[in-house]
């Protein structure tokens, strides 16, 4: 009985898991779109972006519910990486992990660190100085600075390799991670196919897309 109890706990930590990490994959997918417009116009993007900033909706109800998707999300990443070890407390006489599994899956954890470095490194150049600049400062709305801000991000060529290389590994983390989610919520029909080619396709183009907008206003100054 409580060998079952253990499982279902296990399974229900690995759904709640991979429900958090496809709610995350729509968040990306509004996020890199909404960057990719800086691109295409300098204009549309600010108003775009002046109204996510101001919007109530969005930053009363859902900035607090992304904020405790992406805390959550990790928490139980490391939770699963813990207890998938202390399940195999006797290592392998031999193990040749790149004849099991791909270097996404064997190293979640190490591209999920990046990531969430990442994290801290954008909210340090995005987040915080929003804070500041609305509730802090308490400067008068500004329809037409945030393109420059953006820009001006990407100008030293450090950062913005940092940000490339997140990016990447970003994918490859997507790459397992989407397969993954589908697994654990258990969909073996005939969409699942599908669905996981829609995923390893999402794990390309998005990393890529964000590549290509940093790329792009760094060599553009």
């Amino acid at each position: 009985m409580a060998q079952s109890a253990q499982l279902n706990a296990s399974i229900l930590k690995k759904v709640a898991m991979a429900l958090s990490g496809i709610f995350l994959i729509t968040f990306l997918a509004l996020h890199v779109s909404l960057n990719f417009i800086s691109i295409l116009s300098e204009d549309v993007f600010n108003e775009a972006s002046h109204f996510m900033g101001y919007n109530p909706l969005i930053q009363y109800v859902m900035q607090p519910v992304l904020a405790f998707g992406v805390i959550f999300h990790f928490v139980m990443g490391f939770v699963l990486t813990a207890q998938n070890s202390a399940a195999r407390p006797i290592a392998y006489a031999k193990y040749n992990g790149a004849a099991n599994a791909s270097w996404s899956s064997r190293n979640m954890i190490i591209s999920g660190l990046v990531i969430l470095a990442f994290l801290g490194l954008h909210f340090y150049d995005f987040w915080f100085p929003e804070v500041s600049y609305k509730y802090i400062a308490g400067t008068a709305p500004d329809a037409t600075r945030y393109y420059g801000e953006l820009v001006h991000k990407f100008h030293d060529p450090i950062r913005t390799g940092l940000y490339c290389v997140s990016f990447i590994l970003l994918g490859f983390h997507l790459w397992h991670g989407f397969a993954s989610s589908l697994q654990s919520m258990g969909m073996h029909n005939k969409y699942s196919r599908f669905l996981a080619k829609v995923g390893y396709g999402f794990a390309v183009v998005v990393p890529a897309a964000f590549v290509i907008i940093a790329l792009f206003h760094h060599f553009n100054q």
